[in-house]
């Protein structure tokens, strides 16, 4: 007789610190893009969020603020990858494809591979059905842009695709 193992899903309890700040980051940005807040309001009202004491605050600031004062620079890494206008994608997307490029950016010590796999997970959880595909493809796009070095050594190692 086999027992059988019960699948095994990631509480919400069990969610690292930043993995948390990326899903804050992810509904502030959201605010900024659809309701146009200033980004002080924003983040007073989702610091006061239930959880966002687990998520890393230092994390979610670089996200929130980085990704509004360098809004046309992540846009201008995005657009060139797009099938469709910028207006067109929708703003979930928009502001995880501008989580994913401002890491790729500016957070150097979190992998480009692990980048890629947060923002799809965010995608998954908060986006349409197949948006996720999407930012995927945009964010494969970006990644060799901005960490060429560390793509190809991935590719070569076999632990990317070419």
């Amino acid at each position: 007789m086999s027992a059988e193992k019960a699948p095994v899903t990631r509480k919400s309890s069990a969610k690292p610190a930043r993995s948390r700040a990326r899903e804050f980051a992810l509904q502030a940005l959201y605010q900024h893009l659809v309701g146009g807040q200033d980004p002080e309001s924003i983040d007073q009202f989702t610091r006061g969020l239930s959880g966002f004491h687990k998520a890393d605050s230092v994390h979610y600031d670089a996200l929130l603020h980085g990704c509004i004062k360098e809004a046309a620079e992540l846009d201008a890494l995005i657009v060139p990858l797009l099938d469709r206008k910028l207006q067109e994608i929708s703003p979930i997307e928009r502001a995880v494809m501008w989580i994913g490029a401002y890491e790729l950016r500016h957070v150097a010590e979190v992998p480009w591979r692990v980048v890629l796999n947060e923002c799809i997970e965010l995608a998954k959880d908060f986006g349409g059905t197949d948006g996720h595909k999407y930012v995927n493809a945009v964010l494969n796009g970006i990644a060799p842009q901005l960490r060429a070095a560390e793509v190809e050594a991935d590719r070569a190692s076999g632990k990317a695709r070419a």
